[in-house]
């Protein structure tokens, strides 16, 4: 291999160990004895297999697919009459919070289904719940995603209903709410309607992971992160064996602005993933590490994250999420360093994005060489990154990935905007800058993602302060931080802003916050030069 130059040498190498994703059997512990979490399902299959489907359900909840699948499957094997088994296989083929099942998962649900009709139910109440399953993977290559998944929530809402004291049928209902809210809907009615459900159970299951992990998923928005704090804190320590459970507290901590809070979560996270060889898990977990690390000044701490990744293949229940923190933690690297020459040279690692359904995953790498380029004024290359972007929104189009090609729209509006301010057409740069931050403010992130590489509303006020319009920049940045609070460059454009505006009251504050969460800062940032710099003055 010839010889990697500077700073990019751990990219290059990262990207090499992973090597071609091939399709393989995900590697997992069996999760033996280990806690996680506290379940009552009853089921009337053999009493000897009850204590093992709760366990399997407690899987379940956590996202934690392959081990509660082969533990579904270890059941139906003990007791053949075990219909609700089979359910349980057909329910972790279905990752609702995810992405939409691909057409293996679909078949394999169908099967499971299938099985679980002929093995029988012997209650009323098992029925309703292999036939709400049903009702998701019934016709799939003739009905839409989202009729099924409608179907779905709609017969566990029944379910529900007819069974009032059932706890899990609840659960399952408020999951499916919660996972059939539309993208972009800022009222957030789901969301809001699933939390309700969830938060009433709590009190008297308090040990259940379903319901401090969905709390999360409800309250993972700007308005909501704070009356999640609590189930946050709490999810980590109902299920310590789960990867999953370790690393979603870190939701609500990264909305918060909560960094070491969200690095603790996440190394205790890649941890548990790595020793059950969880690449996925792993690499989602590194990513919002990142993110984390980078906020605090801690470059050397995130640097290190990305250099040596672990080997992701096809076969893993989270290759989406891996996939994407691939393509990701090298552009947060670049990007929020203001390193415009690292972002404009990377490059998209070679057999590691498969594109079709995953297209989406490489889009930040994309983004990066474009705005990298157009920040270091060489308003050619930006074009010519700009293309490989467009290519991958038609492709996003084409496929329906509506949500992730809206994303990348955003992209390109963003990239157009400072390829023609590099160009000095600063009217033209700002109108565009404007209408990116307004797009990407009806919009709401993937739960893949602790947020995007840079935030939209960011950029305009980098732009406002360039232009000399320091009092516009500060609002600006004062937007971006009710939504993304504590950001580093936030806080910093927010106190530059104040401070060229003659507001030293509030630069003061500012710089103040930025200091104090830099405490263990090992990059040479100069936004925290400046910082100092100012609050040495009398």
């Amino acid at each position: 291999m010839k010889k990697c130059r500077m700073a990019l040498v751990p990219i290059v190498c990262a990207w090499l160990s992973i090597g071609t994703p091939a399709m393989a059997q995900h590697e997992h512990g069996a999760a033996g004895s280990e806690n996680v979490g506290n379940v009552e399902f009853q089921v009337s299959c053999d009493p000897k297999v009850q204590p093992d489907f709760n366990r399997a359900v407690a899987l379940l909840h956590s996202f934690w697919y392959q081990n509660a699948a082969d533990l579904f499957a270890t059941i139906a094997k003990t007791d053949p009459s075990c219909g609700m088994a089979h359910w349980g296989v057909a329910m972790t083929h279905y990752h609702q919070l995810w992405e939409p099942p691909t057409d293996g998962d679909l078949m394999a649900g169908l099967a499971a289904v299938e099985k679980a009709k002929s093995a029988g139910a012997k209650t009323e109440r098992e029925r309703g719940y292999i036939a709400a399953v049903e009702a998701f993977y019934k016709d799939f290559a003739s009905v839409p995603h989202r009729t099924r998944a409608l179907a779905f929530e709609r017969a566990l809402e029944q379910l529900s209903a007819r069974n009032p004291q059932d706890h899990e049928a609840a659960i399952f209902y408020a999951l499916a709410v919660r996972a059939n809210a539309l993208p972009g809907d800022k009222t957030l009615t789901n969301q809001k309607k699933a939390s309700a459900i969830l938060e009433n159970i709590l009190a008297e299951e308090p040990e259940h992971p379903g319901l401090a992990h969905y709390i999360i998923h409800c309250d993972d928005y700007p308005g909501l992160a704070q009356q999640g704090l609590d189930a946050a804190r709490r999810y980590a320590k109902i299920a310590p064996a789960s990867p999953h459970a370790l690393h979603m507290p870190s939701h609500i901590f990264t909305r918060l602005g909560l960094w070491q809070e969200s690095i603790e979560s996440n190394l205790a996270s890649e941890a548990a993933a790595r020793k059950e060889h969880g690449a996925g898990d792993e690499l989602h977990a590194r990513d919002y590490l990142v993110y984390a690390y980078l906020q605090r000044g801690e470059d050397s701490k995130a640097k290190k994250v990305f250099e040596a990744l672990p080997q992701l293949r096809t076969g893993d229940p989270a290759y989406f999420a891996g996939l994407y923190s691939i393509g990701t933690m090298v552009a947060r690297y670049a990007l929020e360093r203001r390193s415009w020459a690292e972002a404009a040279a990377l490059t998209v690692p070679p057999r590691v994005f498969p594109g079709g359904r995953y297209a989406w995953t490489e889009a930040n790498i994309h983004f990066a060489r474009v705005l990298g380029a157009a920040r270091k004024g060489d308003a050619g290359a930006a074009r010519r990154a700009l293309q490989q972007l467009t290519a991958l929104h038609d492709t996003l189009v084409n496929g329906q990935d509506m949500y992730w090609a809206e994303q990348v729209d955003i992209q390109r509006e963003i990239g157009s905007a400072w390829i023609a301010f590099s160009e000095r057409n600063k009217d033209d740069a700002l109108r565009r800058m404007r209408a990116a931050a307004d797009h990407e403010d009806v919009t709401d992130k993937h739960p893949v993602t602790p947020g995007v590489v840079l935030p939209a509303r960011e950029l305009l006020g980098e732009m406002l302060l360039e232009l000399n319009q320091p009092m516009l920049a500060l609002e600006a940045f004062e937007t971006s931080l009710r939504s993304a609070p504590e950001r580093l460059h936030a806080l910093y454009g927010a106190a530059r802003a104040a401070q060229l505006a003659g507001n030293l009251r509030k630069a003061r504050t500012y710089y103040s916050k930025l200091l104090t969460n830099c405490i263990m800062a090992d990059g040479d940032r100069l936004e925290i030069r400046e910082a100092k710099t100012f609050l040495a003055r009398k």
